[in-house]
């Protein structure tokens, strides 16, 4: 695959070269900033359903994903709220609200559809080059937590998504699942565990790779690396302008005219969207958190433990700073990760400038942004304290998930950089939001993405959302209608709620991606091969 992509890139920039030259300033269709998973899944979209049209791609580095979406900047969690206990937050009366939960897993079954979609129409490689099974668990100790994982199991049993889901408080039990976490616990300690089986690691990475590869192999995409985006202009004939300087030739600056703009840079494209002059990015402002992972690749430590265990935040911690140990698989090497240890630059990308959060502050959000940091002084400790975190603090926290480990046989390693939402809010003034959310032109022809997790999990059906909004009369068409059925086979139903359908998508996609079903689902597991690939046909 990578050497069909160098050679199908060299082809692109030639033929790129050609057309720039015959077509002068002539608009492009579609123009994606950033080469990550987002930019690399809408465009594969567009492709899918607009076979001619023209998309360029910008990217500042010199590669490929090297930002949130690189293998290394992120846990590699498929996202699927299996094991994330922050989805299922307990309420004031004690019940558990599996809504947020809901939301992701469903999220997460169309990327998986999506997936499969292309690894069956060959746009990407193999399926275990960027996703395998690792079993999702959830791990909690102490009489508060157990009974909390209690009643979240008995909870997401009501919903038909998280059927085959295991739960036990046996120490016993748990020790099979993942023996690490309970070799040298006190074995008096209250303990509780749920598993998923049909949990996955993702090299988002990777993924990226094989899309933009395809992508570039197929014609009419341009891909631009070491091409930084500086502005975004709105012209008069409602095309947008992008001035771009080439960074292989000493930033010469050159423009680009475009019907339509996704800005897909992670932390970036805050400032990106505040250039465009766009009214709804008024009052949005950026908060930037790191993170830094202790990773080992010892192959006695490595097999001893494989699943993504996850626990529950310390009270102050944002939402991503979720403690968990995880298998990885990263370009064929099996790998141990645990983390994240939050800590906090002014840069809003990993390899941004320490200038980013200053330069994006202006008179609309610089009030949200003060009232965000009074709001939340506890988590400005919070992050105060990670920073300042000593290497025998660190291995405490490690020893909770791992009782046997030693600092020596781990490397601390930075995570990516991610930049949380913060808004106008009438009441408060400002509020810091997490998770992420699309702020877009009012005729949709630009758009960005801010915000972090759940991410990469969720590229597919977030840029569903997306084209609905930029492409509004052709989402609505029949042809755009059957076309995303045929790439994603559930699209428009919802799976919660109908056990059949749910079952059937879970064994469409399992057998595509080469992935196990979840334990206890014997009408997926009792599913031919000639109905898997049958299955997109009569949905």
């Amino acid at each position: 695959m990578k050497e069909h992509f160098v050679a199908g890139l060299c082809m692109n920039l030639l033929a790129s070269a050609q057309r720039q030259k015959a077509a002068n300033n002539a608009p492009v269709d579609v123009v994606l900033i950033g080469g990550g998973v987002m930019s690399a899944t809408l465009g594969t979209l567009i492709r899918e359903l607009e076979p001619d049209w023209s998309i360029h791609l910008y990217e500042r580095l010199d590669k490929l994903a090297q930002e949130s979406s690189d293998g290394w900047n992120n846990a590699g969690t498929g996202h699927a709220a299996y094991c994330e206990l922050n989805y299922t937050p307990e309420q004031a009366d004690g019940s558990i609200d599996i809504s947020k939960a809901v939301s992701v897993n469903e999220s997460f079954e169309i990327s998986r559809q999506f997936w499969a979609y292309l690894v069956k129409n060959q746009r990407v490689g193999a399926p275990e080059t960027f996703i395998n099974n690792v079993p999702h668990i959830s791990f909690v100790w102490g009489e508060e937590d157990v009974n909390f994982l209690r009643k979240r199991y008995e909870t997401l049993q009501q919903s038909t998504l998280f059927k085959g889901m295991e739960y036990t408080e046996d120490s016993h039990v748990i020790k099979q699942w993942a023996p690490a976490i309970m070799e040298g616990r006190d074995p008096f300690q209250k303990v509780a565990a749920t598993r998923m089986v049909m949990g996955t690691d993702v090299n988002f990475g990777e993924l990226t790779r094989q899309m933009l590869a395809s992508l570039a192999q197929r014609g009419g995409f341009d891909l631009h690396l070491k091409h930084e985006v500086v502005n975004i202009t709105r012209r008069e004939d409602a095309t947008w302008e992008i001035s771009v300087a080439d960074l292989n030739n000493g930033g010469k600056r050159s423009s680009v005219r475009a019907r339509h703009v996704f800005i897909g840079a992670g932390g970036a494209a805050l400032t990106l969207l505040q250039k465009s002059g766009v009214p709804a990015a008024r009052g949005y402002a950026g908060f930037p958190v790191g993170g830094k992972f202790l990773v080992t690749t010892r192959p006695d430590i490595v097999n001893h433990h494989q699943a993504k265990v996850y626990g529950k935040a310390s009270v102050g911690a944002p939402p991503m700073s979720v403690p968990h140990i995880d298998t990885r698989m990263l370009d064929g090497q099996r790998s141990l990760l645990f983390g994240p240890y939050a800590t906090f630059s002014s840069k809003f990308l990993k390899q941004g400038s320490w200038f980013d959060l200053f330069s994006s502050l202006n008179r609309h959000n610089l009030l949200p942004m003060l009232r965000v940091g009074w709001d939340n002084l506890n988590l400005l400790r919070y992050l105060i304290s990670q920073v300042l975190m000593s290497d025998s603090k660190r291995l405490e926290a490690l020893q909770a998930y791992y009782p046997g480990a030693r600092l020596e046989d781990w490397q601390l390693i930075d995570a990516g950089q991610r930049v949380q939402i913060i808004k106008k809010d009438p009441v408060k003034g400002g509020i810091l939001q997490f998770g992420t959310e699309m702020v877009s032109a009012d005729d949709g022809s630009l758009s960005a993405l801010l915000g972090a997790s759940p991410g990469a999990s969720t590229a597919a059906p977030i840029m569903l959302e997306l084209l609905k909004s930029m492409f509004k009369s052709r989402a609505a068409s029949p042809a755009w209608r059957d076309r995303l059925q045929e790439i994603i086979p559930s699209y428009g139903r919802s799976l919660n709620g109908d056990g059949e359908l749910t079952d059937r998508i879970h064994a469409y996609t399992s057998h595509v991606l080469q992935l196990h079903l979840a334990k206890n689902r014997p009408q997926a597991e009792q599913a031919s091969a000639k109905a898997w690939e049958a299955l997109p046909k009569v949905i």
